[in-house]
């Protein structure tokens, strides 16, 4: 049986959708037919070009994921917008990198912002979605979190590990709740490893290439293409019994 997707009518708001991963998520929402709210923190002629491109509507949002009143705006400007929500994909995040050597300020700073960023504004953004979707009779969650959710990261990057351990935790929170899935909300997690984009090169000029290639199965670097046509699935509404799973795209690196 031949399995077409139609998301023609549902509006998706992508986090973090003006590059990389987040790009490529927005594009196969699009080509798929929903309306993609794009969303972008400092990249706005970037943002707005990829909605042109984009078409069904789709137009930028700009916000600063970091700044608590930021993103509730974000969330009321898509409603403003649009009138509803059918998707939310929390794509955004950063990865800052602290030595353990490094001062307290330094730390401190490099925690609050990767934490801020990569699961504050997730949560708020998840919490504001659930009562839309709770007034609309459902809507589905799809967060990307990481392979180092579940086996680690290097000690410099702890902080994005830990934050994407506490993502995956709140998915499975949202996901196993009778309430909430018995209104139509699912909940899900795609966890990539490394996936060439600017984030990942940031990483592989500081340790060199082999990290990234020397533990994957297959023969090329994961590209952000590769998880679009998962998180289209997710959002089509044909994969909802596997609400609060996670999706391993990591070439093979960590399965778990």
């Amino acid at each position: 049986m031949a399995l077409e997707i139609d998301l023609s009518g549902r509006v998706a708001l992508v986090t973090g959708a003006s590059r990389g991963i987040g790009r490529a998520l927005a594009e196969g929402l699009a080509q798929a037919g929903a309306t993609v709210a794009v969303h972008y923190h400092r990249n706005r002629e970037a943002a707005e070009a990829l909605a042109a491109r984009l078409g069904h509507g789709a137009r930028a949002f700009g916000a600063d994921l970091a700044d608590v009143a930021a993103c509730h705006r974000l969330f009321d400007d898509v409603l403003a917008a649009y009138g509803r929500l059918d998707v939310l994909v929390n794509n955004a995040g950063v990865a800052i990198g602290a030595e353990l050597d490094a001062s307290v300020e330094t730390w401190q700073d490099a925690w609050e912002r990767t934490m801020a960023v990569n699961l504050r504004a997730p949560e708020l953004l998840c919490r504001l979605a659930i009562q839309q979707f709770l007034k609309q009779g459902g809507g589905r969650i799809i967060n990307i979190a990481s392979r180092a959710a579940f086996r680690g990261d290097t000690p410099e990057y702890m902080a994005y590990a830990a934050s994407k351990g506490g993502l995956v935790a709140l998915t499975r929170s949202i996901a196993r709740s009778p309430k909430l899935g018995r209104a139509g909300i699912r909940a899900f997690v795609v966890a990539p490893g490394f996936t060439r984009t600017d984030m990942a090169q940031d990483f592989i000029d500081r340790y060199g290439p082999e990290i990234a290639l020397g533990d994957i199965a297959l023969e090329r670097l994961t590209e952000p293409e590769d998880l679009a046509p998962i998180v289209v699935l997710l959002a089509s509404g044909l994969a909802d019994h596997a609400t609060g799973c996670t999706i391993d795209v990591n070439a093979g690196s960590y399965v778990h």
